[in-house]
């Protein structure tokens, strides 16, 4: 069967040449309309019920204007990241997601979601009414200002032991210095696991290329050519890394056209050296206790 469409914009609302993209956080709205389409399928992976309220229109325009790869939106289906007897749970940038209220976490679990002030705004106009299965808080804070994403993590870190971040869709747009920043903040005792995705430099200036001006206020810009080693070198160990191609693949959610390219017996990309390979994927890491003994506050 083939992908599901992401659903169209409505006639009048987005002309050819308009900006779609005001925004990274519009790229929460991407995401969202790609959510949508999965929910909508016969053989669905989730129903996320919330997904084509919250993506709207500008949504359904950015994901019509993607690269063909992208049909379907199999990169964001596969990016799920499960927590393993955690007892907290901190979504960086969590824009429009609504894993708290779909897939009903425990009720000892407490999922806190950060994000700017617009977006948690926009979403809680939008979900009004609607309630979490766990506790939920969620709080404004800019994650690329060191000193209020110290603070804000000392606050949603305290008394907890084992906690997952959850950071979809947000590292490929900060700059390298944030992201080395971030890798380090993150790694205390708090933490357990780090679960991101990460592009390759290649498919980074994929998509670049095929979404400039769409792009333009909200460039992609971390792609390591290192891969996962570049967060080895800050402390973290890797413990998984899904690709996004053989899991799209494996879950039949490639579209037709990479279908036979998956079949074929191709050398995999090391994770630690990309060179120019296409390639991207979903990774949790492991915080290595002896990068964190100590550590008691953050940013500055």
């Amino acid at each position: 069967m083939s992908p599901a469409p992401a659903p169209a914009a409505k006639p009048g609302t987005l002309q050819q040449n308009d900006v779609v993209i005001d925004s990274v956080s519009d790229t929460a709205r991407w995401a969202a309309i790609y959510r949508a389409a999965e929910s909508a399928r016969a053989d669905a992976l989730f129903d996320d019920a919330y997904a084509a309220r919250l993506a709207g229109d500008r949504g359904a325009a950015i994901a019509a204007r993607a690269p063909r790869q992208m049909l379907g939106g199999w990169q964001v289906v596969v990016r799920t990241a499960l927590a393993e007897g955690c007892d907290r749970v901190l979504c960086l940038a969590a824009g429009l997601d609504m894993r708290p209220y779909r897939l009903a976490p425990p009720t000892s679990v407490t999922w806190i979601e950060a994000d700017l002030p617009a977006v948690i705004e926009e979403k809680e106009r939008i979900i009004v009414g609607e309630t979490a299965t766990c506790r939920l808080i969620r709080e404004s804070v800019d994650l690329a200002d060191p000193s209020a994403r110290g603070a804000f993590l000392d606050r949603a870190l305290a008394g907890a032991a084992r906690t997952l971040i959850i950071a979809e869709g947000l590292l490929a747009y900060l700059d390298e210095a944030v992201v080395e920043a971030l890798a380090r903040d993150l790694a205390r005792s708090e933490v357990k696991w780090w679960a991101f995705d990460i592009l390759s430099p290649a498919t980074r200036n994929m998509v670049m290329r095929a979404m400039s001006a769409d792009l333009a206020n909200a460039p992609m810009r971390f792609a390591p050519p290192n891969g996962v080693g570049y967060f080895e070198a800050l402390g973290w160990k890797t413990v998984d890394i899904v690709s996004v191609f053989a899991e799209a693949a494996r879950l039949g959610r490639l579209p037709w056209f990479l279908r036979l390219l998956a079949r074929l017996p191709l050398p995999q990309p090391d994770p630690r050296r990309l060179g120019g390979a296409h390639w991207s994927a979903v990774v949790r890491c492991e915080r290595r206790a002896d990068r964190a003994a100590g550590r008691k506050t953050v940013g500055g």
